[in-house]
């Protein structure tokens, strides 16, 4: 059971849930910040530091905005040649710069 992270957070992206993750799983798109439910360990940290309340349980996330975090991981986002997968770490990657087609992904 991993978070996500609702609309809330668009446009805002606060990134307190991004200095409060243990293991560095939210990433940056270009409107939003995504929670990766491979490397999410459930720790609940990032729902508690969001000043938006934008991040919940997964099992109680809309099912849009649980299904469209689920695609910034799992296919291909615009200007890049595969889908990002469990890189280990936002981290390593860095901002995105791009988005899913329901947040305008360019």
């Amino acid at each position: 059971m991993a978070y996500v992270i609702g609309a809330s957070c668009v446009d805002v992206m606060d990134r307190s849930c991004m200095e409060e993750c243990p293991v560095d799983c939210i990433y940056e798109g270009e409107r939003k910040l995504y929670i990766n439910p491979v490397e999410c360990i459930d720790c609940g940290a990032c729902e508690v530091a969001c000043p938006e309340q934008a991040i919940t349980v997964d099992r109680k996330a809309d099912p849009e905005h649980r299904a469209d975090n689920r695609r910034f991981f799992e296919e291909v986002l615009p200007g890049r040649d595969a889908p990002l997968g469990a890189p280990g770490g936002a981290g390593s990657v860095g901002p995105l710069g791009v988005d899913t087609p329901l947040m305008g992904g360019r």
